[in-house]
């Protein structure tokens, strides 16, 4: 299998961290997520993965409290969408 992991900076407190695996050029685990920096911490804005087994995106609030909406598309449309 094949692993790619990388972050890109947007600013000095904002980041893109993406992850994704594949087999036979198949996408068979991913996550894609934005993060800021609060208090030298660094905290999730939105996710897009496949960690339950199903597509989604989850959007965090000032508190930390996730809210999840499920995608109706496999893993390699859900991989550029939330690129």
């Amino acid at each position: 299998m094949a692993e790619r992991v990388y972050i890109i900076p947007y600013s000095r407190d904002a980041r893109k961290r993406h992850y994704h695996k594949t087999k036979r050029g198949r996408v068979v685990h991913f996550v894609v997520q934005l993060e800021v920096e609060v208090e030298d911490e660094w905290k999730p804005v939105v996710r897009y993965d496949c960690s339950h087994r199903f597509v989604h995106r989850d959007s965090y609030d000032l508190r930390g409290r996730q809210r999840k909406e499920e995608f109706d598309l496999n893993y390699e449309e859900a991989l550029t969408f939330a690129d």
